[in-house]
């Protein structure tokens, strides 16, 4: 993609823009959650919202954005997430419509919005100012995550069609986590960044 056409998402309308979309996505996004946190143990609550909680993370870094700052570690949480949870919401869905699932309007919302957010980090990615450190930081967190979803089985609910391949879910989310971090790690950490223009 073009520098120019990259520069232009760091203009300050494009910004806020991006936040009166975000920060109703994040608050439904919670809502979407609130009958599967309503049966999760407590110790579990901050690891069941993937998606929301990614978006949350993106929330923050745009207003970083918007007072000229960068936060590297919430950055780095923030793209990595975007990333895995994502796609991983894109492919439950077509996998759902595969295994034989009618898709209605939800499923359809659900596949653009969550491919929007891996696209909004990829876009974003020339503006962070991730290091290493803070990328290690990001990945603990998202195995840590994989780990309660998929060995405490806190993971997101899935069609009834899918959960027999549940073990082959959590294994494909897995390496999901690792090729969101490499992605991160490849279009973030040392390469040449891009400047905001918030006045």
């Amino acid at each position: 993609m073009g520098k120019q056409l990259l520069e232009r998402f760091g203009q300050k309308w494009v910004i806020i823009l991006l936040l009166l979309i975000n920060v109703p996505g994040t608050i439904y996004g919670y809502i979407w959650y609130q009958g599967q946190l309503a049966m999760t143990p407590s110790h579990f609550l901050l690891f069941v919202p993937d998606s929301p909680t990614a978006s949350l993370f993106f929330v923050f870094v745009l207003l970083a954005f918007l007072m000229g700052r960068n936060w590297p570690i919430i950055e780095a949480l923030a793209a990595v997430t975007l990333i895995k949870y994502g796609i991983w919401a894109v492919v439950m869905n077509v996998a759902a419509g595969w295994a034989g699932d009618t898709l209605d309007w939800k499923n359809y919302m659900l596949i653009f919005s969550h491919a929007g957010m891996a696209l909004q980090a990829v876009l974003y990615a020339p503006y962070f100012r991730i290091k290493p450190l803070h990328l290690v930081i990001a990945a603990i967190w998202t195995l840590h995550n994989d780990i309660i979803d998929y060995v405490f089985m806190m993971h997101p609910w899935v069609s009834a069609r899918l959960m027999p391949d549940i073990d082959l879910i959590g294994y494909f989310t897995f390496w999901l986590s690792i090729f969101s971090i490499a992605v991160v790690y490849l279009l973030s950490v040392g390469n040449n960044r891009l400047k905001l223009e918030i006045q």
